[in-house]
């Protein structure tokens, strides 16, 4: 008889129970990794609430300052997680940009956005949606505002969850016209104002879509469907890529730039014309240089995109996060103000450190939960190569330029969304239409049946209805959670 220890029966063993533990790990590791994500967010969350806690913890009201300044935290997370993706999905999507250096991008010019061009002042309550004065006292405002930001950060992080972009900046105003009717009634609610913003819900996406689908049309007709892609591509992408830098040129100095210079729309497009045509001038011996040596092919034109289409991934980043970061927190400063100074009826300063909460939650949230949404909207609507995403890029500044100078509100996650909506379904179009001409060209030719050709709908049907009915029930859903809030916190308080 052997010693135990040489016995190979108890090699085995050792061998299964290795094995059992190898298991073990990784099956923990498994089960664990669904919990890093939240688990660092709530760590950002606890931090700023204790750095509102070392600042304004010998002030009056500093509780509320605290829990204030968690659930920015926690909204600015959530604007990471859904909003950012509108911005990075058309170049992930189109493989000009991997995942991790989308978020990188996006951390870095959405943070610059918000720090350096950040608003510096926004109305009292987002952007007029109910009168100050309705709400009474100080302490009325303070727990109305609390049920906004809180209702808009859950409505949002449900967005997510359930994988829809959504407008952020739509959910606050929701939860704001929630929280003002449940404690000062409808009359409180500028009503004109919610009309305007009810309107945006069809003019952005329809009028995205439209303008991206116009400029798929000019490529596919001046560089696709040409003979010679390559000769027509030297021709016409310094045109595209010049009207490019005027429409972010304008773009940026109409949004992204507006709390640092204030620039009117006639100034504001006459500095884009100059910058476009400073660009067309430079990028026609670039692309020159660049085509040489390309095949006449549609795959080759996709290195003339390549670049452009990063750098307005970038500058859209920057102008989203000066303009729409300010609005989400902005329920935030007007709490801030409200505790410490009992004013609640002025205009609503936005403190620095506010906006480092903003921009920081933004990175993290982007960081953690952004990939699933980013991945949504660069491929899982429609497919996506640089071509066709940087038309819903371009469309993206276009359209906000247009609405400005019509005067008609919009929301650029609607814009964006409505851009990729609007390449997929022209694309479904030209498709129609070119077996439609193949058919008659040649009549025998064997032509797809109506059940074959419904299965191969180049826009998934089914994320289209879930982020139009996403986008539908926004307000009123984000309205009705900050009434309920608003009403538990005034049981529990008052």
């Amino acid at each position: 008889m052997t010693d135990g220890q040489g016995d190979p029966r108890h090699l085995d063993t050792l061998d299964r129970d290795l094995a059992r533990y190898s298991n073990l790990e990784v099956a923990t590791a498994y089960v664990a990794r669904p919990m890093v994500g939240p688990g660092i967010a709530l760590v950002f969350v606890l931090l700023a609430g204790i750095a509102a806690m070392l600042f304004f913890g010998h002030s009056s009201n500093a509780m509320i300052v605290v829990i204030a300044t968690c659930l920015g935290a926690y909204m600015a997370l959530n604007i990471g997680a859904n909003d950012v993706a509108n911005n990075m999905g058309p170049a992930v999507g189109a493989n000009a940009l991997t995942m991790g250096g989308a978020i990188a991008i996006a951390v870095i010019f959405e943070s610059a956005g918000a720090l350096i061009a950040g608003g510096d002042v926004v109305s009292t309550i987002a952007k007029g949606i109910i009168a100050p004065e309705s709400m009474g006292t100080a302490s009325v405002f303070i727990w109305a505002m609390m049920a906004a930001l809180l209702s808009a950060a859950l409505w949002v992080n449900l967005a997510t969850w359930i994988g829809a972009p959504v407008s952020t900046t739509h959910s606050v105003v929701g939860g704001v016209m929630g929280a003002g009717i449940a404690a000062a009634g409808f009359a409180a609610v500028n009503w004109p104002t919610m009309g305007a913003i009810a309107a945006s819900w069809v003019i952005s996406p329809i009028l995205g879509g439209a303008v991206a689908a116009g400029f798929l049309w000019l490529i596919k007709s001046r560089i696709i469907y040409r003979e010679d892609k390559i000769a027509a591509a030297r021709v016409w992408v310094p045109v595209l890529v010049g009207i490019m830098a005027g429409a972010f040129t304008s773009y940026l100095a109409l949004k992204g730039l507006k709390h640092l210079i204030d620039i009117n729309l006639p100034s504001a497009l006459l500095i884009g014309a100059v910058m476009g045509v400073a660009v067309w001038l430079v990028m026609i011996p670039l692309i020159r240089r660049q085509s040489h040596g390309l095949e006449n092919r549609n795959k080759s034109l996709k290195v003339l995109f390549g670049i452009p289409l990063v750098i307005s991934a970038a500058l859209l980043s920057f102008a989203h996060g000066a303009n729409d970061v300010a609005n989400a927190v902005g329920p935030l400063a007007a709490i801030v103000q409200a505790s410490q100074s009992g004013s609640f009826t002025d205009a609503v300063s936005l403190p620095f450190w506010v906006m480092v909460i903003g921009a920081f939650g933004i990175s993290f949230g982007l960081f953690l939960f952004g990939p699933k949404l980013i991945r949504m909207v660069g491929g899982q609507i429609t497919k996506l190569n640089p071509m066709r995403a940087y038309c819903v890029a371009l469309s993206a500044a276009i359209t906000v330029i247009i609405a400005s100078w019509l005067g008609l509100p919009v929301s650029s996650t609607h814009i964006a969304v409505g851009g990729v909506f609007g390449v997929g379904f022209f694309r479904e179009w030209d498709t129609e239409r070119r077996i439609r001409k193949a058919r008659l060209d040649m009549p025998d030719k064997t032509t797809f049946a109506p059940e074959e050709r419904r299965r191969r709908k180049l826009v998934r049907r089914s994320h289209f209805m879930t982020i139009i009915a996403a986008w539908i029930i926004t307000v009123p859903a984000a309205a009705t959670l900050s009434g309920v809030i608003f009403v538990l916190i005034n049981t529990v308080v008052g």
